[in-house]
């Protein structure tokens, strides 16, 4: 099993129940994923409120406001924009920190289920300040296969724009943000910072935004 799965019980449920169910039925995944989705490990929690004690003073940008646009650095020499994925839904999973436990595990879950977000032609990305190198150690690692953004210089500039900066402490918030391909929010959500807020969520709201596509 992936380290993940060893280590939360969150992502060890989701991806169990993701092989259980057909490819064409997900009611059980998402009702899963988020049943499970906001169970809390007091030991990380305390950990994280240690190491980030300023607490949220930003609010995240709401479902229906039109996604910043934004261009960032994933490797020393490429950079990705908001604007690359136009017509097609995208996932920004902000989070505090590479290699901090819970980062770590929320990171390799998305990885895991990577394709059931490709089954809704959705793109994700992870955004946090560390710098390109730590990406990309970071992801050689974890063997992750979708890009981390470096919203590095100016520090958390990107994370600022969509209201989950955390002023003083200087992180991201651990935050979440489906956008459709006209470039506007469809579902955000910002989790608490020690708590893997999973994958139901993501889910859930791409399921919404291909029923309103074949409906429309």
């Amino acid at each position: 099993l992936p380290n993940s799965c060893r280590s939360q019980g969150v992502e060890r449920g989701c991806l169990k129940r993701r092989h259980a169910q057909p490819s064409d039925n997900q009611d059980g995944l998402y009702d899963f994923c988020h049943s499970m989705s906001n169970q809390t490990n007091p030991a990380n929690q305390a950990k994280y409120n240690h190491l980030y004690p300023k607490g949220r003073k930003a609010t995240a940008l709401a479902a229906g406001t039109r996604a910043p646009e934004f261009t960032l650095k994933t490797t020393p020499d490429q950079a990705v924009s908001l604007s690359d994925f136009q017509g097609q839904p995208v996932i920004l999973a902000f989070y505090p920190a590479d290699w901090s436990p819970v980062c770590g595990d929320q990171m390799t879950l998305y990885n895991e289920i990577l394709p059931e977000f490709q089954r809704f032609g959705a793109e994700l990305a992870g955004i946090s300040v560390d710098g390109v190198w730590c990406h990309a150690a970071f992801a050689r690692d974890r063997k992750l296969h979708f890009p981390l953004l470096s919203d590095f210089e100016p520090k958390g500039e990107v994370a600022r724009t969509y209201g989950v900066y955390r002023e003083g402490d200087g992180v991201c918030e651990r935050a979440l943000f489906v956008i459709d391909g006209e470039g506007v929010i469809r579902w955000s959500y910002v989790s608490p910072i020690g708590v893997n807020p999973g994958a139901g969520g993501i889910l859930a709201a791409l399921e919404s935004l291909q029923e309103k596509k074949a409906a429309a």
